[in-house]
């Protein structure tokens, strides 16, 4: 039988980043949710229609799958975009789509994707139960993956073996974790009433947390740092890649989505301030 391990670590801990605000021309509300490299994915509402897009640094691209009602989309990896519509999940290649179905689901969602792995949850109603439960689609097959004991289970990130989400009763899963491919392990943030892993990038974890409202957090195995984007009311954190990560926030009205990126720590910054002068005198005496 699986344990699932509770996570003992640090309490929050400050740290500072570069935020940038990311809001798709002319929509009302926007939310980041999957970066790889410089792109970024997430969805938007124009007001009335919800549309998936792809943004490269520079330009906004719409992405919304042919005759769905709404296109979200959640995860990237490459040039492989995975989200979801109407009741199904999906995978864009840059050129089509292809429907992601568990089998014999209700409604199935594509979350993350870490090369040709993808996780998601998927949703069963007979009209008189429901469950909810996590899956690694490997492009061959569906691999259920459930918390033990919990009775909802959702997938939201990948990164290679290790896989992110959130765990609880049905319609209250509040203690995020993490599953090496053996075992699983907790992920509640010190003093939180709930917890949400989103994210995963090598050994660093990413989601919200709800005190007395909602904060990003960035866990590296031994601490967790908040994450609040500045004038915020609330901050999510749904996705990282290497040390960037993306996601949204309430302010001003709206929900807009974000890129943070850490700010230099003041040694490094220290470091240049001597370092450079010292190797451009050294060239003076080099070079007269």
């Amino acid at each position: 039988m699986v344990a699932v391990l509770p996570l003992v670590a640090t309490a929050v801990t400050p740290i500072q980043y570069n935020y940038t605000t990311l809001d798709v021309p002319g929509a009302v509300s926007t939310y980041a949710m999957g970066i790889s490299g410089n792109e970024i994915v997430g969805r938007y509402s124009d007001g009335s229609v919800w549309h998936g897009f792809l943004y490269d640094g520079n330009s906004y691209t719409t992405l919304d799958v042919p005759g769905a009602g709404f296109t979200f989309a959640w995860g990237i990896s490459g040039n492989n975009i995975v989200g979801s519509y109407d009741d199904g999940g999906f995978l864009y290649n840059g050129s089509s789509y292809t429907t992601l179905n568990a089998p014999g689901a209700s409604i199935t969602d594509a979350n993350g994707i870490s090369g040709s792995s993808i996780v998601g949850d998927y949703f069963f109603n007979n009209g008189s139960t429901y469950t909810y439960h996590g899956f690694l689609y490997n492009g061959n097959r569906y691999i259920t993956i459930d918390v033990p004991g919990a009775g909802a289970t959702s997938l939201n990130g990948i990164s290679g073996n290790n896989i992110v989400g959130v765990y609880g009763a049905y319609g209250n899963e509040n203690n995020g974790f993490l599953y090496n491919g053996s075992s699983y392990t907790t992920l509640d943030v010190p003093g939180a009433s709930s917890t949400s892993a989103n994210g995963i990038s090598g050994d660093i974890i990413v989601g919200a947390y709800f005190d007395s409202t909602y904060h990003g957090f960035l866990y590296n195995g031994g601490s967790y740092t908040a994450l609040n984007a500045p004038g915020s009311l609330s901050t999510f954190a749904t996705g990282v890649d290497g040390n960037n990560i993306v996601g949204y926030y309430y302010g001003g009205g709206a929900i807009h989505g974000f890129l943070a990126i850490p700010v230099p720590e003041p040694s490094f910054l220290a470091l240049l301030a001597v370092g450079v002068p010292a190797f451009l005198a050294r060239r003076r005496r080099c070079h007269p």
